[in-house]
């Protein structure tokens, strides 16, 4: 079963490894790097090895069983 999450983006944009540090995915944007870099991380239904990719609005970004919706506030 998938988690959903929705992450409300205040701003531009956000970093891969940190999205996954402010949703609480890991303790931290080091830890961020190392998951992304894993290969475990998905944006858009596309492997994301990037960890400083920039996610807007409006992308999905999926970490095994958990699915982080980014909205606009």
């Amino acid at each position: 079963m998938i988690q959903r999450i929705e992450f409300e983006l205040d701003r531009d944009y956000v970093e891969l490894n940190q999205l996954l540090k402010l949703t609480g995915l890991c303790d931290s944007g080091g830890q961020g790097k190392q998951i992304v870099a894993s290969g475990a991380v998905y944006v858009d239904g596309q492997q994301e090895l990037r960890k400083t990719c920039k996610i807007h609005a409006g992308q999905v970004v999926q970490l095994e069983d958990v699915e982080i919706r980014v909205i606009a506030v």
